[in-house]
């Protein structure tokens, strides 16, 4: 780091303000024993400076860190939704928050390492893959959240979505537009996918209708090939397991000369920013990724600073109405129906 790269210091201020360094820092706490005229020109001199409290160092010789690890993944958007929304909420209750990614060549445990080694005081991990086995063993040394994922365990907090109520909403929402034969394309492996493909046959059988799951997965490419794949069911309507997979699916649906939605409705799952674009205008279900975000700090917080033992929390998706459902073009006979 070259001289002018390098972090002012409170010497340097001491020096440029011609005073000396425990003087400054009496200045820089806001504490009694400098007379006005002194701490103005040290005020003055820390900012020509640019100089900072190191906020991390002082935090650390009282034993503190004040942060919370979120480990998160490169590869989704909603989970970048969740960190934007987490950092505000943390600093509300005076916390910081310190990232680290899942991606490719960096598994989760590496990406956990590396929080604690920064002094993380407790972890919320978006969408964990670890066993309940692996998250007991880190609850052991630190508070850890677990956000989008239930059934974690007794030792480990969670904050996650309704996700049968939010596959009851969107069948509700497409049977309401006449439609009858309705595919799911499922998550594949990921976190979720099951709770959803099992809400989805649930939800279709209650309506007396025939739940059809396409395989899937979380991303755009495995929409595509579901999306390519639909002359043997002819949906009128397809729920994707979020947003990435509905669009794969609008793009499939597309390339085999089919319009969304006049032929046939597409309806995404967590209203993500890619949602929201003006030439996509998706129908999603939301998981609220601000509230969710709140929760999952505030279950941090609470347990760093002993206030709560380990608790779940379930919120409430809802619709997101946009431009890719409609009603069914035609009125459907009873053949789909189940009995």
């Amino acid at each position: 780091m070259t001289k002018q790269q390098r972090r002012a210091t409170l010497m340097d201020v001491a020096n440029a303000a011609g005073v000396s360094r425990a003087l400054v820092s009496i200045v820089m706490r806001g504490a009694p024993g400098a007379a006005e005229g002194t701490r103005e020109k040290v005020l003055e001199a820390a900012r020509e400076l640019g100089y900072r409290a190191d906020t991390r160092a002082r935090l650390l010789r009282s034993s503190r860190t004040k942060l919370l690890g979120l480990v998160f993944s490169s590869s989704q958007p909603f989970h970048t939704e969740i960190v934007d929304a987490a950092y505000a909420e943390a600093a509300a209750r005076g916390y910081e928050i310190a990232l680290s990614a899942v991606a490719a060549g960096r598994p989760e445990e590496r990406a956990i390492e590396s929080l604690l080694d920064v002094g993380a005081e407790a972890l919320i991990l978006i969408s964990s893959t670890l066993s309940n086995e692996e998250l007991a063993r880190h609850a052991r040394q630190v508070p850890v959240v677990s956000l989008l994922r239930d059934e974690v365990g007794e030792e480990v907090d969670s904050v996650s979505s309704d996700d049968h109520a939010g596959i009851r909403i969107a069948v509700e929402h497409l049977t309401n537009l006449g439609h009858r034969r309705i595919v799911h394309v499922d998550g594949g492996s990921a976190v979720s996918a099951d709770h959803r493909r099992e809400a989805f046959r649930a939800e279709m059988l209650r309506h007396g209708l025939e739940p059809v799951v396409v395989p899937g997965g979380p991303d755009e490419e495995a929409g595509i090939r579901a999306g390519r794949n639909f002359q043997a069911f002819a949906p009128t309507a397809v729920i994707g397991f979020n947003d990435r997979c509905a669009l794969g699916v609008m793009e499939g649906l597309r390339a085999s000369g089919l319009k969304v939605p006049a032929d046939v409705s597409v309806l995404g799952y967590d209203d993500s920013q890619f949602a929201r674009l003006s030439y996509v205008q998706l129908s999603s279900i939301s998981q609220d990724a601000p509230l969710l975000a709140a929760a999952a700090v505030d279950r941090a917080v609470d347990r760093v600073e002993g206030t709560r033992p380990p608790a779940s929390v379930v919120r409430m998706p809802h619709l997101v109405v946009r431009e890719t459902t409609a009603k069914a073009a035609t009125v459907q006979t009873d053949t789909a129906s189940v009995g």
